[in-house]
């Protein structure tokens, strides 16, 4: 029987990198689900149990901050790794990241979609 796929929840609002990510995760063997608002996050978390999840920390209702700290407040998501991914680039806003429970932090223009990818598949081996 073949091995389940991996599954991938990218939580962002820019259309443009939705797209990037999701066809690159595609690619790379992964089931993507996505969303742009953080309520809508903490749903599919709950009801797809990601093997990761990909947030952003600009979020429409709901911040990537307040969103990955309900997930890791939840029983039933806290052992799910967060990886944020944001233009967020002060060293307080990582730290709060990090503090919070997220597995790594990437800001965007620092990075490429094959650096967190790569990120991506050495958390979830």
């Amino acid at each position: 029987m073949a091995e389940a796929k991996k599954k991938i929840l990218l939580v962002e609002d820019d259309p443009m990198i939705v797209d990037m990510y999701k066809i690159r995760l595609e690619e790379e063997g992964f089931e993507v689900y996505v969303t742009d608002k953080g309520s809508e996050a903490l749903k599919i978390a709950e009801k797809e149990k990601p093997d990761l999840v990909l947030l952003d920390i600009i979020l429409p209702e709901i911040d990537g901050f307040a969103v990955l700290q309900l997930l890791k407040e939840d029983v039933k998501t806290k052992k799910i790794p967060v990886v944020l991914l944001t233009n967020l680039g002060q060293e307080s806003d990582k730290k709060k990241g990090l503090d919070l429970g997220a597995a790594d932090y990437f800001v965007k223009a620092q990075f490429t979609p094959a650096n967190v990818i790569a990120a991506v598949k050495k958390l979830i081996k």
